[in-house]
């Protein structure tokens, strides 16, 4: 395949099932050694690659400095009524290692930024406060992402370190100038006002003023002292929190017999004792397997009440750490951590979404509410699951009573028993050349989307392809993106999309958007290129929606643009895109037996599949419900009694599978200790979206291009100046629901 001659011109140009398997011959992604190829420049990107240690660091101190300059002449503009109406306009260079500077294109309605000399005064205007700041945001961003992604996939560890130094000193400083009373002061005078603002720019202006206020800018010096010190003390304890966990080192040992069921090659890479036991870790890549393949039901629940009660500490931590963000909630006023965390989400209290519980209360509907009521229309399905599993567990073990350390191992059973899938035979289907040219085509039938490899254009690996998006009908450039597919040494370990440069448009001028896909995928697979597994497949299908919702944006502004959008909302068109994974026409595009690539899956294993993926779903997400209340409860409310409230909440939830005795999941729960804190919801919610929009617009044709190009303009590209509910509700015809969600579930099951 490698040795084919491609023909760019006409990538993804054909239609039919045919024309995709020329497409995936002709396409055939391989590695370009670039060195032997003059560099290209890439029209409309900023994005700085293979910039060495020392040119990282100089471009470091350059934005700096520039944005140094552009805060201090917004500060310096006069909030007297009376001042004299003048503006005066200075050119604004950005130095860059390639060619010292390069100028503002103005995208925002203006060449220039308006700055102050010290000698002159100007008026509290659009043009002198809110333009100077999105233009340096909108010419920055993709310069400091320059600077910090070499940090995650370069293979120079100096280069990685420069970098991590880089983003070290930058994050320092953007902190700071979201601390900056005299900006704020100045924005928030403009709100007053509201002088020159267009919609989007009310919106932005609003957003800026959320962030400083966030920060603490507008309390007191004794307050904004006490901010500090909680800050502090919550950063310090959620990050002793997660050491405690990293640093367990408890095992339990095993004889092989104890072990029966789990794979030989998982056995060979346990440790052993000196009396010859297996050692089982508690760690998560050895707990799954014991849980889901052990076929010894008393090593089950061994592994998961010790894996269950780990770190008793951090239970105490936890309610500190609770009691800290109440504070700092309320000093900043609100009435709670979850209020504060909810605030600038979707899922915040709002009476325009009340339509998803019934009934209807006259009160707004908190996440809590969301959660309980997704939880009781699920209570059916998990009791007739239950009542399954405990059935099975009687056949194979007798009266040994169904526990949650039960749960994996018995839905697995049964759905083995059910659709006889083997995921290794599977694997064979999914070449990933084949896979990336199938998403390009579904994204050129659904979008509107055509994808060419840029030939010769910079990239810091040989592996690494940049692509140009360009809209089918009119022919213009949409965007950029980088992929970087392959496993390597001293490389991030994880799938993502990164933003490298925000799409915005204004008054006729538009940024290019540039995002960057990562993954750690093999090039070789028993000596065949680039197999994948189901599971990415559908992540990197996953993956790719947020590449499309990147490049798609048109937003008026950068800061409100591409992936930095709502985390409430930004994984909605990533888990819509998941679908196209589970339907028979588009599994046969994306799949060909990797020594014959004109023979797809067939259409038995593709239902087989989609029944596959929701089949006995139902107690598993009531289990992440519950976790999810937990989070949500303990940031509600004040002096939560965090033992009592599992005890009481789990078997409201849970549906009569008891609590495993000696354990407190609150130990060991990271997820509320940082980076979810009141927000573990958040994927659940993007779920019930996701299945509402599928269900709704593209089940029963899912490459419907009037429908796509519906979702790409209504809500793809507004970005975040529009509220994400009108959106959706405007693509919908009608406010979003659950009952797609459930329907699906209940359907399958």
């Amino acid at each position: 395949m490698a040795k084919q001659k491609r023909d760019r011109n006409n990538l993804i140009a054909l239609t039919g099932a045919a024309a995709l398997v020329a497409v995936a011959v002709n396409f055939a992604i391989s590695a370009i050694n670039n060195k032997h190829r003059k560099k290209k420049d890439v029209p409309g990107s900023k994005v700085r690659v293979n910039l060495s240690a020392s040119e990282i660091m100089k471009l470091a101190e350059s934005i700096i400095n520039k944005s140094k300059q552009v805060h201090d002449a917004v500060a310096s503009i006069p909030l007297d009524k009376h001042a004299a109406n003048l503006v005066i306009s200075v050119p604004v260079c950005f130095p860059t290692p390639e060619n010292g500077q390069v100028a503002f294109v103005g995208l925002l309605g203006s060449s220039k930024l308006c700055l102050l000399t010290s000698s002159k005064v100007a008026k509290v205007v659009y043009v002198n406060v809110i333009l100077p700041l999105a233009e340096l945001e909108a010419q920055q961003f993709p310069l400091i992402q320059s600077c910090v992604f070499p940090k995650w996939l370069s293979a120079s560890e100096d280069v990685r370190k420069a970098s991590a130094e880089a983003e070290r000193k930058i994050d320092a400083h953007i902190t700071m100038c979201r601390k900056r009373e005299d900006v704020y002061r100045v924005v928030k005078a403009l709100t007053v006002t509201g002088d020159g603002l267009t919609t989007d720019a009310k919106s932005f202006t609003r957003f800026l003023v959320r962030e400083f206020e966030r920060n603490g800018v507008n309390l007191t010096l004794s307050k904004k002292e006490e901010l500090q010190r909680l800050t502090a003390n919550i950063d310090e304890l959620s990050m002793q929190y997660i050491r405690n966990l990293d640093d367990d080192c408890s095992f339990l040992l095993f004889t092989d017999m104890e072990l029966e069921g789990l794979p030989q090659e998982f056995l060979k890479s346990l440790e052993r004792s000196e009396d010859g036991k297996r050692k089982i870790i508690m760690r998560s890549h050895q707990i799954s397997p014991v849980l889901e393949l052990c076929k010894v039901g008393s090593t089950r629940r061994a592994v998961a009440i010790s894996y269950g009660h780990r770190c008793e500490t951090n239970v105490t931590i936890l309610e500190q750490l609770i009691q800290l963000r109440h504070k700092l909630a309320r000093l900043l006023g609100f009435a709670n951590y979850a209020d504060y965390a909810t605030d600038d989400r979707m899922a915040k209290s709002s009476s325009k979404i009340k339509a998803l519980c019934q009934p209807k209360t006259d009160g707004t509907l908190m996440v809590f509410e969301f959660l309980e009521n997704l939880s009781a229309n699920l209570n059916d399905l998990a009791y007739k699951e239950l009542s399954m599993l405990k059935a099975l567990k009687k056949k194979e073990e007798g009266e040994s009573p169904f526990g949650m350390e039960d749960l994996s191992y018995y839905v697995k059973r049964i759905k083995d028993q059910q659709f006889h899938i083997n995921f290794g035979v599977i694997r064979q289907y999914f070449p990933i050349n084949l896979v990336l040219s199938g998403i390009f085509k579904i994204c050129q039938d659904l979008f509107g989307l055509g994808f060419k490899e840029v030939e010769g254009a910079a990239v810091w690996h040989p592996d690494v392809q940049l692509f140009s998006v360009s809209d089918l009908s009119s022919k213009e450039l949409v965007g950029y993106f980088y992929l970087d597919l392959y496993s390597r040494v001293g490389k991030y370990a994880h799938t993502c999309v990164i933003a490298l440069q925000n799409g915005l448009l204004n008054s006729g001028s538009r940024q290019i958007p540039v995002a960057l896909l990562v993954s750690q995928f093999e090039k070789e697979v028993d000596g065949h290129p680039g197999l994948l597994q189901f599971s990415e497949v559908v992540n990197l299908f996953h993956e790719f929606g947020h590449v499309v919702h990147h490049i798609c944006n048109c937003a008026s502004f950068s800061k409100l643009s591409g992936l930095r959008l709502d985390p409430d909302f930004v994984e909605i068109p990533a888990l819509l895109m998941e679908n196209w994974c589970y339907e028979s026409l588009s599994l046969r595009l994306i799949s060909g037996f990797h020594q014959d690539i004109t023979k797809p899956i067939k259409d038995d294993l593709c239902k087989s599949l989609k029944k596959w993926r929701c089949s006995f779903s139902a107690l598993k997400l009531k289990q992440e419900i519950f976790y999810c209340l937990f989070d949500q409860i303990i940031h509600s409310t004040e002096n939560v009694d965090i033992n009592g409230l599992f005890k009481h909440l789990y078997p409201k939830v849970m549906v009569g599978l008891p609590l495993l005795r000696g354990i407190n999941p609150a130990s060991c729960f990271p997820r509320t200790a940082i980076g979810y804190e009141a927000t573990c919801y958040s994927h659940i919610w993007s779920e019930v979206f996701a299945a509402d929009i599928f269900a709704s617009k593209f089940h029963d044709d899912i490459f419907n291009l009037q429908t796509g190009m519906q979702f790409r303009n209504k809500v793809l590209a507004p970005g975040r100046g529009k509220d994400p509910l009108e959106m959706l509700s405007d693509f919908l015809g009608r406010e979003p629901s659950i009952q797609a969600f459930l329907d699906n579930r209940a359907d399958i099951n």
